[in-house]
């Protein structure tokens, strides 16, 4: 058992090999804007523009997606209200009636990018179009997302319908939270199964087809937006968020996410922390003079860092280690992080066994001696109290027979 808990920051040193630079060239994006960032952390790693105000096409559907998900069961089935669509409009051709899940309609949404979708699920979420494009940025607010002002649902061109790539990126990391959304954006196609007649979409982003490590997110394009996409990919734990907006062509747009999205994950190395079998640290054993005992973990602690970075290893244990204890008895905890941020949390364990206290080991210390000392002074004070008790209760009773006499 522990005596007292203490914190004790251990900083790595022989057990890390972070190497200190990227492979890759720094990417140079075409478009207006762009950015890369960890989606775990959020930090940035690449800005070109990042805050300048934009048209954002059909990105600005992640917005009506995160309301939904918010807001209503993946089950729920919405009524498609009356939509009257552009020829070169994205659709489903829902019907004005026809009943979808919501699921479903996420689906039509994020990967055909569908604007009868949109418009079915601002009306059933809101109760119309305006309330939801009020509700739209009343959570852009909520989020901080201050470069972002939206006009509908569905990402018309507006001077009034406009984002940041950095406020992009920020909703993107958030979505991406939700294990609905991030399967979804994923996936080349998916069939829907709900609705009039069943249907089949698939996802404009090109590079989840073609690219495994490409995990998503959001294509748009219009004649004013030009070429927008926002990207995730994830490779060796790492996982990275990019925005292009503007670009000049459907190619250059993928082509420069694409260079993002691999330069972003190449700032990433799986390193290991923590060799098994190796002590992360000692402690001193209670009740044996000298010993100590080591702690680690039960295999080896691997973490995805940043490149050039050393993590350090924050441990969490007592002062001290009472036995008995088998070897393998938990005792504490160390977190790997990086700055303020944990990347990982692991058990330590005894290395060996631990013994019981010494017999008499507590008056080896001055502690120990001075709490034995005051134990012999109660013992000694008690006994002398009853002592005196016992020889008073005698004098009374003698007292107490004379008179009686």
């Amino acid at each position: 058992m522990a005596a007292a808990s203490a914190t004790v920051i251990v900083v790595v040193t022989g057990l890390l090999a972070v190497p200190a630079a990227a492979r890759l060239p720094r990417p140079d994006p075409q478009g207006k804007a762009a950015i890369v960032v960890d989606a775990r952390s959020g930090e940035v790693l690449l800005d070109e523009g990042a805050d300048e105000r934009h048209q954002i096409a059909s990105t600005t559907k992640l917005m009506t997606a995160l309301l939904v998900l918010e807001r209503a069961r993946l089950d729920a089935v919405f009524r498609a209200p009356r939509y009257e669509a552009d020829a070169v409009e994205s659709q489903i051709g829902l019907k004005t009636g026809e009943r979808m899940r919501v699921r479903d309609l996420l689906a039509a949404l994020l990967l055909e990018s569908a604007n009868d979708a949109a418009a079915t699920i601002a009306r059933n979420v809101s109760g119309s179009r305006r309330a939801f494009v009020r509700d739209m940025n009343a959570r852009a607010r909520a989020l901080g997302l201050r470069s972002t002002r939206y006009q509908n649902p569905i990402g018309f061109d507006s001077a009034r319908n406009r984002s940041s790539a950095r406020d992009l990126a920020t909703l993107a990391r958030l979505l991406l939270r939700n294990p609905t959304f991030a399967r979804i954006v994923d996936r080349p196609a998916a069939r829907l199964r709900s609705g009039a007649r069943r249907r089949v979409v698939r996802n404009r982003n090109n590079l989840v087809v073609n690219e495994p490590f490409v995990a998503g997110v959001k294509t748009g394009h219009t004649s004013k937006a030009d070429f927008v996409l926002v990207g995730a990919g994830e490779r060796r734990g790492a996982r990275v968020v990019s925005v292009v907006l503007g670009a000049p062509s459907e190619a250059a747009r993928d082509e420069s996410t694409l260079a993002l999205l691999r330069w972003g994950v190449d700032q990433f190395r799986r390193v290991r922390v923590v060799r098994d079998g190796r002590p992360v640290t000692t402690l001193p054993v209670d009740g044996r003079d000298g010993e100590r005992v080591g702690l680690e973990t039960s295999g080896a602690v691997t973490v995805t860092a940043r490149r050039g970075r050393r993590p350090t290893l924050l441990v969490r244990s007592p002062e001290e280690v009472q036995g008995p204890l088998p070897a393998g008895s938990r005792t504490g905890a160390v977190e790997v992080r990086d700055g303020g941020r944990v990347l990982r949390t692991a058990p330590l364990v005894t290395s060996a066994a631990v013994a019981a206290p010494e017999p008499l080991a507590d008056l080896r210390t001055p502690a120990g001696l001075a709490a034995t000392a005051a134990v012999v002074m109660l013992v000694l004070l008690g006994g002398a109290a009853l002592v005196w008790v016992r020889s008073r209760r005698s004098a009374r009773r003698g007292a107490a027979a004379v008179g009686g006499r």
